[in-house]
């Protein structure tokens, strides 16, 4: 059975871990104040509890079952790492263990179902939870895998919430991850994020610098063949947005290909969306309805994001046409709802402006 001759913070953390307790209900266990474990918790090795809780915790200890044992040891093992002296104390060095990696890897996973669903405030606080909590230096490199995949993770949250540029944005905050996994030298993540910095750049309107850096994607063996294929896709997404709508239809129905010999449905769905809003832009409106028909009907719409995104492409289409005019103001007037409710900035710009084009489009016919 484990023993601990001198307890210090680091102990006693390890003991609260292996007793499977949240700080609130081993300080209660303990018959200490809260702030006192947490104190332990935030110094570690180099604070030390008064004798006399010294033996409270040592009575803790004895009376815990073989397996809590058993986990003390483990935690203790992995938390004990290279000392270094701080006057007179041998304190351990800074940085997560291996239970902490584990922890911060499940938060990650919780952290992209989040975003799925478009619940921005839980996954903000999983993220700030652990990048607030370690900087890169003191990391090892699993370490500064999961910090880098946890500031990528925060470019999605700020893209998706429409915080595209500035110092606290999508694009700060991929940039930042790839500087690492360069560092890293994991060249399919690297690509990835250049991948996302082109999503980036074609939101905030420079379509053809966008478009230029997809296409380059579109052939880069770093990335899957199904990224290669959104890579592909947004080439078309880009250009039909300036302009170059029949180029861009037919890489687009490339990309669509790509998806089905994939077997990637959802992909394959969003491209004929992207294909609608197209043939849309081109005054083919069978064609746009043609596709968005299919979208509709075989696309996932679990995700907020994605039912706002096909509801805007809908009643674009549907307000190209005079006859389905109204049913168009409907169906945005819906998908507005939906983005709100979430926090969808930048979707909500969108339908802003599609309004904003038909209305024009609809005063200069009147003229």
């Amino acid at each position: 059975m484990a023993t601990v001759h001198h307890w210090t913070g680091l102990e006693a953390k390890a003991l609260r871990l292996a007793l499977r307790l949240s700080v609130r209900a081993f300080a209660q266990q303990l018959g200490l104040a809260i702030a006192t474990v947490s104190k332990w918790e935030s110094k570690l090795a180099g604070t030390e509890p008064r004798p006399d809780t010294q033996a409270i915790l040592d009575t803790a200890l004895g009376r815990a079952d073989a397996a809590v044992h058993l986990r003390f040891e483990t935690f203790l093992s992995e938390m004990a790492g290279p000392v270094r002296n701080v006057g007179r104390h041998h304190v351990t060095a800074s940085g997560p263990r291996a239970w902490e990696y584990e922890s911060w890897a499940d938060d990650l996973d919780r952290v992209v179902i989040a975003l799925s669903r478009q619940n921005f405030a839980f996954a903000d606080s999983l993220l700030t939870r652990w990048l607030g909590r370690f900087r890169a230096p003191e990391l090892d490199e699993k370490g500064l895998y999961l910090f880098a995949r946890a500031t990528a993770l925060l470019g999605d949250l700020k893209r998706d919430q429409g915080v595209v540029l500035g110092p606290l944005s999508a694009q700060h905050s991929y940039a930042g991850a790839r500087a690492v996994f360069t560092r890293l030298g994991i060249p399919r993540r690297v690509a990835q994020l250049d991948l996302s910095l082109a999503v980036v750049t074609e939101m905030s309107g420079r379509l053809e610098v966008a478009a230029r850096s997809y296409e380059t994607l579109a052939v880069d063996d770093r990335l899957s063949r199904r990224d290669r294929a959104r890579a592909r896709l947004w080439v078309g997404t880009a250009l039909s947005k300036d302009g170059r709508r029949d180029y861009a239809t037919r890489v687009m129905t490339a990309a669509t290909r790509d998806f089905e010999d994939l077997t990637e449905p959802d992909d394959w769905s969003v491209a004929h969306q992207k294909l609608a809003l197209a043939r849309r832009g081109a005054g083919d409106l069978t064609q746009a309805l043609h596709h968005i028909d299919i979208a509709r009907s075989s696309g996932a719409t679990d995700s907020p994001m994605q039912r706002v995104r096909l509801a805007a492409a809908h009643g674009h289409v549907l307000l190209s046409d005079a006859a389905t005019r109204d049913d168009g103001h409907l169906v945005l007037g819906h998908a507005v709802e939906v983005a709100a409710q979430y926090g969808l900035v930048h979707q909500l710009r969108s339908i802003e402006g599609i309004k904003a084009m038909s209305e024009g489009q609809t005063g200069l016919r009147q003229r």
